[in-house]
């Protein structure tokens, strides 16, 4: 794979200059690393920078025992040995390779000449540099990586303790990694939090405006909770600029012990709530659904970025649907002027509290689960690839998915894989979607569904698979489903690959399946669309760029070998795969169906792109960490009358790999 591919899928370098990509080019390294191999070991002096492309890698230190005590696993597009290199420092953690890795390998020399020549991955750096630097006077380090999520709301009641706590519930459980919480007042005032939180003992108050860190006992202040996670109740002076200079002492030294340090300010936008937020990796703002609200957010969006030059992707903004309003989401985006990161539903409790833990299947708890695992990174995505009735597989592979309880955070799909994604994300079991396929148990039934035309733009005009889908999917757009979908399609102006995640589910589908030469291309806001595997038949490049940081890829696309194999044998004996003689008319045309399913135009046209696509596809799966490739031998890309053999093939391979993905999501 080349490198300007594998550069543009690391969420470091994504947002680089063509000219960045050069020098970095010029100066890396692709290095493999096989399962149990030791990169690098606590103690051995600094040698590179690493960054890994694919696998996942163990990072560990030894207890004074000589046992071993493994602080992380990390995953794509994470990068470590920074630490020892701009320090000159010996390395304090071992980094193992836990099975077979792609790893971008920096030498130190290269990485100081990239630095100077790329300022902006310079500044990136910086900010991990600060979430990975510990206070060395107070004890062995525990963990790898601290990070500090700020809660805000420029109005009151808008649930900002309530998401503060929750999120912080959530983060535990999801990521099994330590979290903090601390209460900020602007002063000594009764903290609303301790009616949400259970507490074995009376908390002490930390006084921010006076404060002696050097003789402080810190644990002191830290209450421990029966749900797992810590909380500080602190309170501080406006007016006293110590305040801010003695909670970020407090943060340098909680970083040593926490994964996640939650800090849940006051609603006031003074100065030093200000330069706190300035201090965060991530600020999460609330913001009301009413046009009043919406607006003074986007004015504190935009003093973030003017004053703190806060780039978009650390501000987060959340909209508590706490009422009706009649703001659509298409329009609180255009006010706010910055994307909605997610919608917390109105809450049906008279007195909510522990929402996540108490009510795990209510849609307020649904949302806080999706954040707290993309925040964690266990984000857990499944792209669905072309094939036409191959794809049916998909449906056996969700259906283990379904049975074993997996959580899936995103789906994508290209093709007959797209349509099978949008129907999931809608909220159908794979036994609803096998449903739908057993229209098709008479063969015939896809040939009504084939309006044949002048062949112009295509030979099927496609209007009656839009009716026919629309039974199922209506008139829902990105907006209803209950997992983030991505759907590819292939622009057919630019030649290049479009991804749609917005506007209607029917006629994202439709353009993603338009196979070319056999469908008409499908208009979709303005552009003229085709099949999605053209570019993308086994769509996992997309969940990378979204973060996904575990991913299944299911190839159903046959081998180059197995396709030629295939309709080497068609033409050579002019097989049939079913016994069937009916006749039927189209146009006035009279066809036998016994000879559609013989050697024809779609079979040379089809053929040729499942040969192009299965190449390509062999390309994205390295970016997967685990690909079921379903058994579809003996099988033919048109017989959808064979759903159910598809789909048992399907849950074959799930089922036989099941071992491999139980491994992968527990990490």
């Amino acid at each position: 794979m080349d490198l300007d591919t594998i550069l543009k899928k690391i969420p470091l370098f994504k947002e680089l200059k063509n000219t960045d990509y050069e020098i970095l080019k010029e100066r890396i390294q692709l290095v493999d690393y096989k399962k149990g191999e030791i990169i690098y070991r606590e103690g051995d002096p600094p040698n590179a920078f690493f960054c890994i492309v694919s696998g996942r890698v163990k990072i560990s230190t030894q207890n004074q025992d000589g046992s071993e005590n493994i602080l992380e696993y990390i995953h794509r597009g994470k990068y470590f040995g920074m630490i020892s290199l701009l320090t000159g420092e010996p390395h304090s953690v071992t980094a193992q390779a836990i099975n077979d890795c792609l790893i971008i390998k920096i030498e130190k020399n290269d990485f100081d000449y990239i630095l100077r020549k790329i300022p902006s991955l310079a500044i990136d750096l910086s900010l991990t540099l600060s979430r990975r630097l510990k206070r060395k006077d107070i004890h062995q380090k525990t963990i790898f990586e601290s990070t500090i999520i700020s809660v805000f709301s420029a109005f009151r009641g808008m649930g900002k303790t309530l998401y503060a706590v929750n999120l912080a519930l959530g983060l535990k459980k999801e990521t099994k990694k330590s979290v903090i919480i601390i209460d900020l007042s602007p002063k000594e005032t009764y903290p609303i939090i301790l009616d949400f939180l259970e507490i074995e003992k009376s908390p002490l108050r930390l006084n921010l405006s006076n404060l002696n860190l050097d003789k402080v006992q810190l644990k002191d202040y830290i209450s421990n909770t029966k749900y797992g996670i810590d909380i500080i109740l602190s309170f501080y002076n406006a007016e006293d600029e110590s305040s801010l200079s003695n909670l970020l002492g407090i943060l340098s030294i909680l970083v040593n012990d926490y994964h996640y340090i939650i800090l849940d300010l006051p609603s006031i936008m003074d100065r030093a709530v200000f330069n706190i937020l300035n201090q965060s990796d991530l600020i999460h703002i609330l913001s009301g659904p009413d046009l009043l609200e919406l607006k003074r957010s986007r004015n504190l969006i935009e003093r973030l970025k003017r004053e703190f030059e806060f780039k978009q992707d650390k501000i987060n903004v959340l909209i508590n649907d706490y009422r009706l309003s009649q703001v659509s989401n298409q329009e609180r985006v255009k006010i706010l002027e910055h994307p909605v990161f997610a919608t917390l539903p109105h809450i049906e409790f008279s007195n909510p509290t522990r929402i996540f833990l108490d009510e795990p299947d209510c849609e307020y708890s649904k949302v806080i689960r999706r954040i707290s695992r993309q925040l964690g990174e266990v984000t857990l995505g499944v792209a669905l690839g072309v094939g036409a009735a191959y794809g049916l597989c998909h449906i056996g592979v969700l259906r283990v998915i379904e049975e074993e309880k997996i959580n899936v955070d995103m789906i994508s799909g290209s093709s007959i894989g797209a349509l099978i994604a949008a129907l999931w994300a809608v909220g159908l079991s794979s036994y609803d979607i096998e449903e739908i396929t057993k229209e098709f148990k008479d063969p015939k039934m896809i040939l009504h569904l084939l309006d044949l035309g002048f062949p112009h733009l295509g030979f099927i005009r496609g209007k009656r698979i839009y009716n026919f889908l629309k039974k199922y999917l209506g008139n829902k757009t990105f907006y209803d489903v209950r997992l983030p979908l991505k759907i590819l399609a292939t622009n057919v102006k630019t030649k290049e690959s479009v991804i749609i995640d917005k506007g209607s589910l029917l006629d994202a589908v439709m353009a993603s399946c338009a196979i070319p030469g056999i469908f008409r291309p499908v208009r979709f806001e303005d552009e003229l669309l085709l099949d999605g595997g053209v570019f993308n038949p086994l769509p996992v490049e997309i969940l990378v760029k979204s973060g996904i940081k575990k991913i299944i890829a299911v190839n159903v696309t046959p081998s180059r070998e197995d396709l030629l194999k295939a309709y080497d044998k068609i033409k050579e004996k002019n097989i049939v795969p079913s016994p069937i003689k009916r006749r039927f008319s189209i146009l006035g045309w009279r066809w036998d169906i016994k000879e559609i399913f013989k050697v024809n135009i779609f079979d040379f046209i089809f053929g040729s792109i499942e040969i192009m696509q299965s190449e390509i596809a062999k390309k994205e799966e390295s970016f997967a960490d685990i690909i079921l490739h379903p058994d579809t031998s003996g099988l033919n890309w048109l017989e959808f009358h064979k759903a159910e053999e598809f789909i048992k093939r399907g849950q074959k391979e799930a089922r036989d790999k099941l071992p491999k993905i139980k491994e992968l999501i527990e990490e």
